[in-house]
């Protein structure tokens, strides 16, 4: 027997602990059963549970327990990623809690402590993925930095390098000047400021008294132009194209450049080109062949080391310019615009509010800087990838999501993948004194190389470099398999079935997986990739803890238990839409979670149990052949809400069915019944609740799989955590159906009806009054005869009959099928 109350907190622990030691997770690579595989999109391995995960991991769940109980050998594969700069950067801040920095402990050491700590406190989020009930193959746990995958890493970049796909280039990165390492774009966040726009004057040559203004929001980086640029159409500025100009502070002719990148409608119409210091800049000055050079450092620091600085009367002064050596950015701009000011060459300051990029974890403005790293070649590697999506190899839902994949795709750039850390993998390439490099898989095999190369042993240095975390994660759908090596789960698993991911994170994960599984395995790595939207307040508002609108997902689980969440995330998941998530939505879905408690606690107490010798091919009475037809069509929807990725159509679906027709309609027909003597009515009745209760129990179970779990167990249907491998519903023959179906839908819309009017109208619910037809066919008579004491209790109806002569006034009306509902309700309506 259930006990009276709903309290999750009392089984939900208890069941996870009991599934996970049975090995109800696994996946058997042995056995004969097809294969259904999703690789988790591996969350940092200094996370927390937030809700978007509790989002990304709901949906997968739902997936890989509905496709396990259909008998498919199901593999989720588990795992978190090492997160470079995210895990760096605690490790560092708890040694400088200790009074300690990593360049003082050494690379080694530090690297230690990153191991110790994360053994520590790097499987918090594992562990509250088992407070959200996430069935994750949890022996296979895999880590981006473990052996295996970091072997997979190496013998990726070396085929790279081998294919010409991998090399060195001087290019443009995000420069973070706080933890001194390029960063990805994933990893820049706009930021609004409130800056000014400095239009200065910068002398024409050979026009005394001529100037060229041009606009910028950065004067400090004024002392690395190498061009002014204006639009080849400006008539204002055609003269000047060709010539040259006079760079103020510096003294070194500078040409102007006609170049579609200026803008005549934007500041001046003239822009300064600083090719090492802004993106647009370096294209402008790669298409015009111009000097690239530095002027702020690692540090965000001036540093004059690449400029030759010339006397120019009242427009540059070398012993000023070399006086700003070592400046921060900022306090060398304030001493450059006053400078400027003091000989004459600003033309007006506006007010200007503007995005900046900043480090998402520094908090300091990034800066584009000119540095040596390793790319790759992502074009090359890209062409497959676009084929693979463009011929249904791959398939994006909701379908719109290719066009995003498409776009930045076709517009790749090459990928830096390089980063000045210590936490990651190490760069598998070697240097010789005179500055060759030799990429192999180990130091021995980079010697052999430099000995062939050179004819005798040579020192050889490690680059010191790590690469990006995404370069790992694009490996993730094999290498948490086995590759290089030939393994049965590679041989099985690989292609995965789909990939759930967010849309932010389709170039930047989802791209470079398709880039490297067509790369490595001459395959797609998933047949579809199934896009959710992010989770926002009930207003649409995006959540912050700016904005004290964070919902913490353990917490809700502590208040209303796992599965209400998780199917308020389902039933709100709309496809590529953001999901509006309130309390109180969580908090609605308990009561459902309630509601389907109480209801099998009343099939329990009323002798509802199951019955493996029941028969839905043999029940005669319309009631229960009603019932079995709705599961039919229950199941059916499940099902093809599911193998669409409808989550929020299949969470409805089973809503309808559990709550309307079961709970509100079923149960209640069923009442007398239960309630009169034993017989073959009663017998068959009891032998249908249990039977759609079992299915009804099964088809919750992707969703609500604490709350589906205990009862079945609770209530006999198998031993406790046997319901996570039942076998999924599937449609019985039901004689009768289409009759029953008409008969029972016609009295569930008669009651609707009288019930809508009697509350329109404000009876009380005490009152009795009369049901009249009206123009109802004999059948229809018929029925209401027959269903005479649950109208007379569901429906208040004193009487049910047809009316005979006129109507009389004071009657309220309604139409249900060919007849005219008639309540006489003038006299009972409360005013």
């Amino acid at each position: 027997m259930l006990d009276k109350s709903y309290d999750p907190a009392s089984f939900e622990g208890r069941l996870y602990a009991a599934w996970e030691a049975s090995g109800a997770f696994s996946a058997r690579p042995e056995s004969p059963a097809r294969p259904f595989a999703i690789v988790i999109p591996p969350p940092n391995v200094t996370g927390s549970l937030h809700i978007g995960h509790a989002l990304n991991n709901t949906l997968q769940d739902i997936l890989i327990r509905w496709r396990r109980m259909q008998g498919r050998d199901a593999l989720w594969m588990p795992g978190t990623d090492h997160a470079g700069i995210a895990t760096q950067m605690v490790v560092e801040r708890l040694l400088a809690a200790e009074g300690l920095d990593r360049r003082r402990l050494g690379r080694e050491a530090f690297l230690a402590r990153v191991w110790e700590w994360k053994a520590q406190s790097g499987g918090t989020i594992t562990r509250q993925l088992r407070r959200l009930g996430a069935s994750l193959d949890w022996p296979r746990e895999r880590f981006t930095m473990d052996e295996g995958l970091s072997e997979a890493v190496v013998e990726v970049f070396v085929r790279l390098h081998r294919d010409g796909l991998i090399y060195r280039d001087r290019r443009l990165v995000n420069w973070d000047p706080v933890f001194q390492t390029a960063i990805s774009d994933l990893e820049v966040e706009s930021r609004e400021v409130k800056g000014s726009l400095w239009h200065l004057r910068y002398p024409v040559e050979g026009e005394p008294g001529r100037f060229l203004v041009v606009a910028t929001t950065r004067p400090e980086t004024l002392l690395g132009d190498t061009a002014v640029a204006v639009h080849p159409e400006d008539a204002r500025f055609r003269d000047l194209i060709g010539r040259h100009v006079i760079l103020p502070l510096v003294g070194r002719r500078i040409p102007v450049v006609a170049d579609e990148h200026s803008d005549p409608e934007k500041g001046s119409g003239a822009v300064k080109i600083t090719p090492a210091h802004d993106f647009d800049d370096f294209e402008v000055g790669r298409r015009h062949g111009l000097e690239m050079p530095s002027v702020l450092d690692a540090d965000a620091k001036v540093t004059l080391a690449e400029l030759r600085l010339s006397a120019v009367a009242g427009v540059a002064d070398p012993a000023f310019t070399r006086s700003l050596e070592g400046l921060d950015r900022f306090e060398a701009r304030a001493r450059i615009v006053a400078e400027l000011e003091r000989l004459g060459l600003v033309e007006k300051i506006e007010p200007h509010t503007h995005m900046v990029p900043h480090g998402d974890r520094s908090g300091v403005p990034i800066e584009p800087r000119l540095t040596l790293q390793w790319y790759v070649d992502a074009k090359r590697l890209a062409g497959p990838a676009i084929r693979a999506v463009e011929t249904g190899q791959t398939v994006f839902v909701p379908r719109q999501f290719e066009n995003t994949y498409f776009a930045w795709m076709r517009d790749i750039q090459p990928w830096c993948v390089s980063r000045q850390l210590w936490w990651g993998h190490q760069i598998p390439a070697w240097y010789a004194p005179d500055g060759e490099v030799f990429v192999a898989r180990s130091e021995a095999e980079a010697r052999e190389q430099a000995r062939a190369r050179f004819g005798r042993d040579v020192p050889l240095e490690r680059d010191p470099d790590v690469l990006d975390t995404w370069f790992s994660s694009a490996l993730w759908p094999f290498s948490t398999l086995g590759w290089p090596r030939e393994t049965p789960e590679l041989a099985k698993y690989y292609p995965g079935d789909v990939l759930v991911t967010g849309f932010d994170i389709i170039f930047f994960w989802v791209a470079r997986m398709m880039m490297m599984g067509i790369y490595c395995m001459g395959e797609v790595p998933f047949r579809t990739v199934c896009i959710h939207g992010l989770v926002r307040d009930e207003r649409g508002q995006k959540m912050s803890k700016s904005k004290g609108n964070v919902m913490d997902p353990l917490e809700l689980i502590e208040a209303y238990g796992a599965d209400a969440l998780r199917f308020a995330i389902a039933a709100l998941n709309a496809p590529g839409r953001d999901i509006k998530l309130g309390r109180q939505r969580v908090e609605g879905y308990r009561a459902f979670c309630t509601k389907i408690w109480n209801a099998a606690r009343f099939c329990g107490m009323n002798g509802i149990v199951p019955d493996p010798a029941f028969d839905p091919g043999r029940v005669e009475t319309p009631l229960a052949r009603w019932v079995l037809d709705a599961a039919n069509r229950a199941v059916a929807e499940a099902d093809a809400a599911l193998e669409a990725f409808r989550f929020d159509e299949y969470a409805a679906a089973c809503y309808r069915f559990a709550w309307g027709t079961f709970c509100d309609w079923f149960l209640e027909f069923a009442k007398p019944v239960l309630a009169g003597p034993d017989g073959p009515e009663k017998a068959e009745v009891k032998g249908a609740a249990q039977h759609v209760l079992g299915v009804l129990l099964r088809l919750l179970h992707p969703v609500m799989p604490f709350l589906t779990e205990e009862i079945w167990h609770r209530l006999g249907y198998g031993p406790e955590g046997s319901l996570i491998r039942a076998e999924w519903p599937k449609p019985v023959a039901v004689p009768g159906a289409a009759e029953a179906r008409a008969e029972l839908e016609w009295v569930v819309a008669l009651v609707s009806e009288v019930r809508a009017v009697r509350a329109e109208m404000n009876v009380p619910p005490s009152v009795q009054v009369p049901i009249w037809l009206a123009g109802a066919s004999g059948e229809t008579l018929a029925r209401a005869a027959r269903w005479r004491e649950i109208l007379g209790r569901l429906a208040r109806a004193s009487e049910v009959a047809a009316l005979s002569g006129e109507a009389p006034r004071g009657v309220a009306q309604a139409v249900v099928g060919e007849a005219t509902v008639m309540l006489p309700l003038a006299d009972v309506m409360v005013l």
